[in-house]
């Protein structure tokens, strides 16, 4: 069983720290469908599509998820699928770049009783060993003359740059503050390719607010993960129906309070979801045994759920305790270039507006960057935006075999042509190795 099985509203930042929002289906007359049977003349190979003469076309996929063990990873049907598209696109000579965009490998699907683990390069090097046929197709990539870029995302957020690098000898990782990045490119740098979950308040790295309970700042992994291992544990366990008597906070706090506000916020998400998603496990049992990433204990559900303390305050109890007050350091440390306020935060945690306003403020209207073209995956839904000056904003979607938010095309990527004037769009990889444009049923005025 895999995840994205949920019932549709689940919020998936939960689950693999993505946003459920409503998107168009796909629709006769807005698809464009290149044939699968498309080869390269001068080579007889199959390709995407009939090349054109340059090398100007970036390729840019994210969110695959592959996982360390076949028996709950999120990409297993389509893995073959994957390795067929990285073939076609190695004889496909007009693509100059791949970007995979965050969520290459995983470590937070996994269920709470996977063994507790101390070494965290070991756990990747496995990951990378269960997929060796994808990492084997990536290298072959790399051979064919396409340049192949990694952007960290927040299910790989520990993968170290030289665990990737000995899998992938010439792959090039972008990388600025840890568990991030953001990569330039294009003929004028005009470009920019990031995960997005360095704007979510669930999936950002966090080296501040557990920092005291803990004694280091290396506990980088923000409360998404602790949730989204919980979920996968409810899924993998056909998603039971448990009563739980979670903690109940009765007064809302003043809007103008805005520390006990944010906090408040926070928690209304979180009990939302936590009436929903109800695995076997106590919620006092001591189900989290960490000693990854500066943690060295074993927590409960108890110990980061919001409830109202001794003092009237809204907070958890144990981690990530008033989690609203550290998001201002957070993303100083995070170098995010203009920052916003918590509760504006944790509001578009559930709507890809979000993210598109934080692709508009990050760099295609901040006059400190000259970017015409932003990516973001994250999401898992595919978003086609046309700003109509030469801008645009895509999300990439995912490769998962099962994504709730877009049935229709789990095999999403995008195509940027660079130039004087850029053109992008976004397509699907059939089964039938069909690569279908789906950019105008995914654009914000689609029908």
């Amino acid at each position: 069983m895999n995840m994205y099985e949920y019932e549709k509203k689940m919020p998936a930042l939960l689950l693999t720290s993505s946003m459920v929002v409503s998107v168009a289906l796909l629709s006769a007359g807005c698809v464009t469908k290149i044939a699968a049977s498309a080869t390269d003349d001068t080579e007889g190979a199959p390709v995407l599509w009939a090349a054109g003469e340059t090398r100007d076309k970036i390729v840019v996929i994210s969110d695959l998820h592959l996982g360390i063990n076949d028996n709950y990873t999120e990409t297993l049907a389509n893995r073959p699928l994957l390795i067929e598209f990285l073939q076609r696109l190695q004889s496909t000579s007009d693509v100059r770049e791949l970007v995979i965009a965050g969520d290459f490998l995983d470590e937070w699907y996994l269920p709470v009783d996977y063994p507790s683990y101390t070494d965290e390069k070991q756990f990747y090097q496995d990951v990378i060993a269960t997929n060796q046929d994808v990492i084997d197709a990536l290298n072959k990539v790399i051979q064919s003359g396409i340049k192949l870029v990694y952007v960290p995302g927040n299910h790989d957020m520990l993968l170290e740059a030289d665990v990737l690098q000995k899998a992938i000898p010439n792959i090039v990782q972008a990388r600025d503050a840890k568990g991030l990045g953001a990569y330039y490119t294009g003929d004028r740098n005009e470009i920019v390719i990031e995960h997005g979950h360095r704007y979510d308040v669930f999936s950002a790295p966090d080296t501040v607010t557990n920092a005291q309970l803990c004694g280091n700042d290396q506990t980088i992994l923000p409360a998404g993960y602790f949730y989204a291992r919980y979920a996968a544990t409810w899924v993998l366990e056909g998603r039971p129906a448990v009563a739980k008597d979670l903690p109940v906070v009765t007064a809302v706090p003043d809007k103008d309070d805005t520390d006990q506000y944010g906090a408040y916020l926070y928690y209304d998400l979180l009990k939302n979801i936590s009436t929903r998603m109800t695995p076997n496990e106590s919620l006092d049992q001591k189900i989290f045994d960490m000693h990854i990433a500066g943690f060295n204990d074993a927590y409960s559900y108890l110990d980061f759920y919001p409830a109202q303390q001794a003092d009237g305050t809204i907070s958890a109890s144990v981690l990530f305790k008033n989690i609203q007050r550290t998001w201002a350091q957070r993303q100083s440390r995070n170098e995010i270039k203009v920052p916003n306020n918590f509760s504006e935060a944790v509001a578009g945690a559930l709507d890809w507006e979000y993210y598109f306003g934080q692709a508009k403020t990050q760099y295609l209207e901040n006059s400190n960057e000259n970017v015409d073209v932003v990516l973001f995956g994250h999401t898992h839904v595919p978003i086609y935006q046309d700003q109509g000056n030469g801008q645009y904003y895509l999300n990439t979607g995912t490769w998962v075999d099962h994504n709730t938010d877009y049935p229709e095309a789990t095999r999403t990527f995008a195509v940027i042509t660079t130039g004087k004037k850029d053109t992008t769009a976004l397509y699907s990889y059939g089964e039938d190795g069909t690569v279908s444009d789906i950019s105008a049923s995914v654009s914000k005025n689609a029908e």
